[in-house]
């Protein structure tokens, strides 16, 4: 079975709800005490043993690249002041993995999105990461799919349980558990009303996908919102082989959200090798 080597990244949305933060600013680059949300989910897609990044970017998201690329002047002045410390931290950076990019020239969905990279592909399975869903985990969720899909040899999405009231704000899956934590998707329902949603096990913004979701894509049509949607080539894909759901070990924060990012902020904070003696202090200080 083919290994995963590559994971596809897609960054080019436009984080209005982060406004105006992010009038200038990519979103994926909203730090998380010290290191941007993105550099999370390259860490975490390393960890799981890929060696390949493909970011997706648009207007506006060079500081992701810049942030992945060396720098001369930093690196200069690092070493004029003797800083040997951070400018080893800086240059792992870049060494993390090797980086490619193309752009989405028109917002026209997250699947139209993963299509731009199939060039880059080539005829192997990859995993999808989206930038708004960090996980707090001993394994990370890119290599805990991984271990389902070296079993099964099928397409495999990342789900968690959430609140049954909160359902309407994610796609939903209909499945048959067939082992722990596993089950074998027969329906995927987006934003359905919490009356009619099939479970409460909510797809996360991870992913390991075939070479056939990309010939699904490209024939896909675009859905009554104008935009061409992964989560429709995989119902397409259902009717012609399995696709699986694993409910992944870990803490999620959706960073896209403002509150999901405070949390996440305030976790990573209380984990931080310098700060987290003063940080904890603090949060014990507060009078709320």
């Amino acid at each position: 079975m083919a290994k995963i080597r590559t994971a596809i990244i897609p960054v080019a949305g436009s984080g209005t709800r982060f406004l105006p933060a992010t009038k200038a600013l990519p979103k994926e680059m909203l730090p998380i005490v010290d290191k941007p949300i993105i550099q999370f989910l390259v860490e975490e897609a390393v960890a799981a043993g890929i060696t390949n990044i493909i970011f997706v970017t648009g207007r506006g998201k060079r500081a992701i690249e810049d942030h992945f690329d060396y720098s001369f002047e930093l690196t200069h002045l690092l070493k004029k002041k003797k800083n040997h410390k951070l400018l080893e931290k800086i240059k792992k950076i870049a060494d993390l993995a090797s980086f490619s990019y193309v752009r989405q020239p028109q917002p026209l969905g997250d699947g139209q999105a993963i299509l731009m990279a199939r060039p880059l592909v080539g005829d192997e399975p990859v995993a999808i990461m989206f930038g708004d869903d960090l996980v707090d985990s001993r394994v990370p969720v890119i290599k805990q799919l991984m271990k389902v899909f070296e079993k099964y040899g099928d397409p495999v999405i990342a789900v968690e349980k959430v609140p049954k009231k909160e359902v309407d704000r994610y796609g939903v899956i209909k499945g048959v558990k067939i082992e722990n934590r596993t089950y074998q998707v027969e329906k995927i329902v987006e934003k359905p009303p919490v009356a009619k949603a099939p479970s409460n096990l909510a797809v996360i913004g991870k992913y390991i996908i075939t070479p056939d979701v990309f010939d699904i894509l490209a024939s896909l049509g675009k859905d009554r919102t104008g935009e061409i949607r992964l989560a429709g080539a995989l119902a397409e894909l259902i009717k012609h082989r399995p696709v699986y759901a694993y409910e992944f070990e870990g803490d999620r924060y959706d960073c896209g959200d403002k509150l999901g990012f405070l949390k996440a902020t305030i976790n990573y904070g209380l984990k931080h090798r310098e700060l987290k003696a003063d940080f904890k202090k603090y949060l014990k200080s507060l009078k709320i």
